[in-house]
């Protein structure tokens, strides 16, 4: 199941379990600590804490939810950044995978995380992003969950200088807001043809049309799975890596006249780590095309013509642009 940013507050989170961001004494904190203590019932949530506490920097326990909405808190103990030298790394890791193993252990099909350690612990922003996009990320690989990271606002989400620039530059260059491409003209004008029939009398089709209706291209359905196959991937690190719900991708294998949205075309050939030119190919199969006129399409082009397919890097800039993010949850 899908990896997804979510702009909300954690307390407020209709999923199995929510993780705080706790202290090695598992007493109550401030910012999301104390949140999630006062939404669950701080006396209550206390008391459970008390019975488990002391735990170990990277370790993390589980207790009932309380008040929350959630059905557990699972309290994990992240690192106190000093340089990055120490370990900090390694342990900030260990929150989340041993957090999703305790989630995966009592049940839970859904899970939401803050930054852990991204607040008074002093993990830079950046980093802190990055390492818990990998250990979910990988753990995903493995296992099935629908995983949220929540934030209060976009500026939770800090991306790395160097990147931020290269993109920059990048939408600098290409994005054109009054530029419409020839393929995307042509498939608006095949609606707007199409649409105007419609609505007037059934007229007979022209013979070198109907030849062409016969002998159509292959249809998307079809062309993913062909590439599915040459690339020698078995469906579910496909769906896995495209953080697609396996919902979704069984819609778009059973039903071969299935018409996706773009981002989920383009997740599932950053998961195929298909080329610029393959995955242009790809989106016209669903009837899509990618513009300079659109912002998430220059996006996805300055990552896909570097050969650069980590899903969750790509979302980290979509969502820091206000643009979907690609896969998530069964919604086409």
């Amino acid at each position: 199941m899908p990896l997804t940013i979510v702009r909300n507050d954690i307390t407020k989170m209709h999923v199995d379990a929510i993780v705080n961001a706790a202290n090695t004494a598992l007493q109550m904190g401030g910012g999301v600590c104390g949140a999630i203590f006062k939404a669950a019932g701080a006396e209550k949530l206390q008391a459970a804490c008390n019975r488990l506490a002391p735990i170990q920097t990277g370790e993390a326990v589980i207790t009932p939810g309380f008040g929350l909405s959630a059905k557990y808190v699972i309290h994990a103990a992240g690192p106190v950044y000093r340089d990055g030298k120490h370990n900090e790394e390694a342990l900030l890791c260990s929150c989340y995978t041993t957090s999703l193993d305790l989630a995966l252990k009592n049940g839970c099909e859904s899970i939401a995380f803050p930054l852990i350690s991204s607040g008074i612990f002093g993990y830079p922003k950046d980093e802190a992003l990055s390492v818990a996009m990998n250990a979910i990320g990988k753990w995903l690989l493995k296992n099935d969950m629908d995983v949220s990271l929540v934030v209060f606002d976009k500026e939770a989400l800090v991306l790395s200088r160097e990147l931020r620039g290269e993109v920059e530059a990048f939408i600098s260059k290409n994005y054109n807001s009054h530029d419409v491409s020839r393929r995307g003209f042509l498939e608006l004008l095949k609606k707007v043809v199409f649409v105007g029939l419609s609505l007037g009398k059934p007229m007979p089709l022209p013979s070198s049309l109907g030849n062409r209706l016969e002998h159509l291209d292959e249809p998307f359905s079809a062309t993913l799975f062909r590439l599915i196959d040459a690339k020698g991937k078995a469906d579910a690190e496909v769906y896995k890596r495209a953080n697609i719900d396996r919902r979704l991708f069984s819609k778009i294998r059973t039903d071969k006249d299935y018409r996706p949205k773009k981002e989920t075309v383009v997740a599932l050939a950053v998961a195929l780590e298909l080329t610029i030119d393959e995955t242009g190919d790809l989106l016209e199969r669903a009837g899509l095309t990618l513009s300079r006129s659109m912002m998430f399409d220059v996006i996805v082009e300055y990552f896909i013509s570097r050969g650069k397919y980590d899903i969750h890097e790509i979302n980290n800039v979509l969502y820091t642009y206000d643009q979907p993010i690609l896969g998530g949850k069964a919604r086409d």
